[in-house]
């Protein structure tokens, strides 16, 4: 019996490679995405038996199609994880040239990119009867944060977008679904965090930052027919520091 085959995008390390890892597990055929981590994606692949490694700069919205083209060239496809994304903390009041150099690079990564692969997907999925898209946004796509303005706009753009399409798909069985992480224990997430730590876990009242398999546990049961009725659903994996 063939397994199903999901595309995880930006997973050759944290929470992308978190969520690969334990579909993987669950029995997926997953095809890995990196933008410049190739070894680490290599590893990542041997490690789950990846079906396939693709590399795409989806800082640049055209490149979505064209990942997106390559992965069904090589085979069916029934599911698509956004997760490629970048976090940057810039004062909204930043001298011009940087904060537009940073808007544009945001808004694509995090929002035109994964938009870009959505309608993909969604075309295709609508056109066979079903498929599934998951989207990785951010705690603070719902609750804002001082200094990364750009950054929660993008994630909230994310949200939704998942919440209009799982209405608009739904007839055509496409679901849609995300997962709003809070602070996550990743290379990303630890740079800096020497000097930001005690403020960051002060904001947790679990005592600690979420893992990539905290968000690849909810990744699977979304991404499994356990949740064939929650299309639209973004879930919260924040140790209790927000809630909407």
């Amino acid at each position: 019996m063939n397994r199903k085959r999901v595309l995880v995008t930006g997973s050759s390390r944290g929470i992308g490679r978190g969520i690969a890892t334990r579909l993987a597990a669950d029995g997926w055929a997953v095809a890995l995405h990196y933008t410049a981590h190739r070894e680490e994606a290599e590893k990542t692949a041997e490690a789950i038996q990846a079906i396939g490694v693709y590399q795409a700069d989806l800082s640049d919205p055209a490149n979505a199609q064209r990942l997106f083209d390559a992965v069904v060239a090589d085979g069916e496809l029934h599911a698509v994880v956004n997760n490629a994304g970048a976090y940057i903390q810039q004062s909204f009041l930043a001298e011009e040239e940087d904060f537009s150099r940073e808007y544009r690079r945001l808004m694509a990564l995090n929002l035109e990119s994964p938009v870009r692969l959505m309608r993909a997907a969604g075309k295709l999925f609508a056109s066979r009867g079903g498929g599934k898209i998951l989207n990785v946004a951010s705690r603070v796509g719902f609750k804002g944060e001082a200094m990364a303005s750009i950054y929660a706009a993008s994630k909230a753009g994310l949200i939704n977008f998942t919440r209009s399409l799982a209405v608009e798909l739904a007839p055509q069985n496409v679901g849609v679904f995300g997962i709003a992480p809070a602070w996550t224990d990743t290379v990303m997430a630890r740079e800096g965090m020497d000097k930001r730590q005690s403020e960051v876990l002060a904001t947790l009242p679990l005592g600690r930052m979420a893992t990539p398999a905290d968000c690849a546990a909810c990744a699977s049961f979304l991404l499994s027919d356990d949740a064939a009725y929650l299309s639209g659903v973004t879930i919260d994996i924040n140790g209790a520091s927000y809630f909407h």
